[in-house]
């Protein structure tokens, strides 16, 4: 896998070990994970965390 760029989400506590990481990959996907567990990472696209982020933000998300 490429070596990527991973951006702390601005809604991640300062310096608390409760933060989530971003990064896209060469194809355009998006990848997700999380300081507690770096090894373990999400793959999706722009799309479908758009979807996932409106239904939470809805309270759709149970």
């Amino acid at each position: 896998m490429p070596r990527l760029t991973w951006q702390k989400s601005s809604f991640s506590g300062g310096e608390s070990e409760d933060c989530l990481y971003l990064a896209t990959a060469p194809d355009g996907t998006l990848r997700l994970r999380e300081s507690d567990a770096p090894h373990k990472v999400i793959a999706t696209t722009p799309a479908r965390l758009g979807h996932l982020i409106r239904a939470v933000k809805a309270g759709r998300s149970q």
